[in-house]
């Protein structure tokens, strides 16, 4: 085998149709049981233990114990964004639909990718910022500009303070729904924690689609789409 990361090992875990089921309803950023897990895979307890164990093994999952009950969810938001952006690629393979993409109108306007807003607003969202140069892109690599600090200490998100996280402040994320990106790292996930703490829009119960109100969209598009 030849030297590097070992795509094959990554790619047979996510390949199982059980596991790939898993993992995707984990992608709303939440923590599920291996019984709520089993239920989205269509299989046995048994076996999405089985799966489970594997999927563990192999760096994707995380695992919380509160009391006797056990939370799975996924490992990291690299982990999501990898999912993600398998979708895009699933969704150009095989039969062709008109548009890529999830069917449903509301998911496609606006979802949750693990922890940062996706869909159509996301999209329009990242090109309004880079159009104003809020934020700089160059090929994948995205950076803050020189507006970009006073621009979101106005709505309330200081940047700075997100540079001290690990992870990243901004990740170029590809969108599923439109085959182009949106924003992701702890700049993306502190936009949607201001949307939900404003009220502009709620995480649908059986999806993973976020609902804006009337009100809510007008606001948000007068914050982030300028």
């Amino acid at each position: 085998m030849k030297n590097g990361p070992d795509i094959a090992r990554i790619a047979s875990l996510v390949g199982d149709p059980a596991r790939a089921n898993m993992l995707t309803a984990l992608m709303g950023g939440g923590a599920l049981t291996a019984s709520e897990l089993a239920l989205e895979a269509g299989v046995t307890v048994q076996t999405a233990s089985s799966h489970l164990s594997k999927l563990m093994e192999g760096g994707l999952l995380s695992l919380a114990a509160q009391g006797r009950h056990r939370y799975y969810g996924l490992a990291s938001t690299q982990v999501a964004g990898m999912l993600e952006s398998i979708m895009g690629v699933a969704a150009t393979s095989g039969p062709q639909r008109v548009r890529p993409g999830p069917r449903d109108a509301t998911m496609r306007e606006a979802r949750i990718c693990y922890d940062h807003l996706a869909g159509d607003h996301a999209v329009a969202m990242l090109d309004g910022f880079l159009a104003r140069k809020i934020l700089i892109r160059d090929g994948d690599k995205i950076t803050m500009g020189k507006a970009c600090a006073g621009y979101f200490q106005a709505v309330g998100i200081e940047p700075e303070t997100l540079k001290k996280s690990r992870r990243q402040v901004c990740r170029a994320c590809l969108d599923w729904s439109v085959r182009r990106s949106h924003l992701a790292g702890t700049l993306g996930a502190a936009i949607f924690d201001k949307i939900l703490a404003e009220k502009w829009a709620r995480r649908d119960a059986e999806s993973r689609a976020v609902v804006f109100s009337p009100s809510g969209k007008r606001e948000f598009e007068k914050a982030f789409l300028g």
